[in-house]
């Protein structure tokens, strides 16, 4: 039977009360947030979020020293889960609001991916695993980054020079594996929704406005 280091993870709320003078209630909330000062701050037990994975590696006692494997979205944490999905419901309800608008019947593709995301969003609230996607034919995918690991190793060194924190390390003592396995890391776990989501849409509307100077030229 195989064994896998998991990292759990729960969020504790930590609140203060504090009085402040100012003119208005906006003014009182911003200072209240800007004050950097938690000398009476106070943990809140009775509200802390939900236990979630934040990290698993494969084998026993290998927190970090290897590549993590992939979280099942079940596991997140629920409302990170729910924020990400926010945003493809938001997208949706554009489109779809779009079409009402112009009295027009939306699209079979849109109404599959409608009801996957209502799936989804189902499948959130119970904690379960994401449905499976509309299978779709294969479309043609683009690469948007690359993480080089040589731009890597140029920015740790731009990092030492002014990090005081990491003092007496110099570039050179980072390892070409530590880089490898750091890239890896970053690869598998970092969260590129927003940057794709953006993409998506900027060449959606890049792809319509060609369209449209073609059109307008006949």
């Amino acid at each position: 039977m195989p064994d896998f280091t998991i990292e759990t993870t729960y969020h504790l709320p930590v609140f203060r009360h504090r009085t402040y003078e100012a003119d208005t209630l906006d003014e009182a909330c911003r200072a209240a947030i800007e004050d950097d000062s938690w000398d009476i701050a106070e943990k809140d037990f009775n509200s802390a979020g939900a236990i979630h994975i934040t990290g698993i590696w494969d084998g026993a006692h290998a927190a970090y020293a290897g590549p993590p494997i992939q979280i099942p979205p079940q596991f997140d944490e629920p409302v990170q889960r729910r924020a990400r999905h926010f945003e493809i419901l938001l997208g949706l309800l554009k489109i779809l609001f779009d079409n009402v608008r112009a009295a027009r019947r939306p699209s079979l593709d849109w109404l599959d991916r409608s009801a996957w995301a209502i799936a989804r969003g189902e499948a959130i609230l119970a904690g379960d695993p994401d449905p499976e996607e509309p299978v779709d034919p294969p479309k043609p995918s683009h690469v948007l980054v690359r993480l080089q690991e040589n731009r890597v190793r140029d920015a740790i060194t731009a990092v030492l020079e002014v990090d005081s924190n990491f003092k007496g390390l110099t570039p050179e003592a980072v390892t070409d594996d530590e880089i490898h396995v750091a890239c890896l890391s970053i690869a598998t776990t970092m969260d590129f929704s927003d940057v794709v989501g953006n993409a998506e849409f900027q060449a959606a509307l890049l792809a319509i406005r060609s369209a449209h100077r073609r059109l307008a030229s006949d």
